[in-house]
């Protein structure tokens, strides 16, 4: 049988998207092994044991996380189109639920959430600040449902939802 030659990168997707599929418990070498069709052996050579593989893991998504922020900080358009995107973004994003659930059995991951939530919310509080929101609390809200409103389900629609709110926030300036 022959095996593809997977990257450290491609470990890193498999697991991301298992992480998505079944949450954190399937992030172990064999399972992980078999659902891509591959060996335990590939999965030792680029990660030194299970712990490795999720602090990569861990790593990959904050970067990412961090590197939306700063995307997000050289975007064109008026604040508001910048909050309503940036809130769109962080909303279609599925790993952001998956990883909070996860942070509930790990502080490794609780405190990477912590550290992206910081900038995220560094970032609204600007963000609402440009358009004369000068209340913490609201920019605060925003990141609430922003964590919360995938939680919803098949109740409402994010999106729309965090737009209401922003519309809400607005009229109330």
């Amino acid at each position: 049988m022959k095996h593809q030659r997977l990257t450290r990168q491609s470990w890193i997707d498999a697991g991301l998207a298992e992480l998505i599929e079944k949450g954190a418990s399937a992030l172990a070498a064999e399972p992980l092994a078999r659902k891509i069709g591959t060996t335990k052996g590939s999965f030792y050579w680029h990660f030194k044991d299970v712990p490795a593989f999720q602090e990569a893991i861990i790593s990959d998504w904050q970067s990412r996380a961090f590197a939306q922020v700063l995307a997000a900080l050289a975007e064109h358009g008026t604040s508001e189109q910048r909050l309503r995107r940036f809130g769109s973004l962080i909303l279609s994003d599925a790993q952001d639920p998956a990883f909070r659930a996860w942070a509930q059995k790990s502080s490794t991951v609780a405190a990477a959430i912590s550290q992206v939530d910081a900038e995220r919310l560094t970032y609204l509080t600007n963000l609402l600040r440009q358009l004369g929101v000068t209340n913490p609390g609201f920019a605060q809200s925003c990141l609430g449902a922003l964590i919360g409103l995938p939680q919803l389900k098949d109740q409402a629609d994010p999106a729309t939802a965090f737009d209401t709110m922003i519309d809400l926030v607005l009229a109330l300036k």
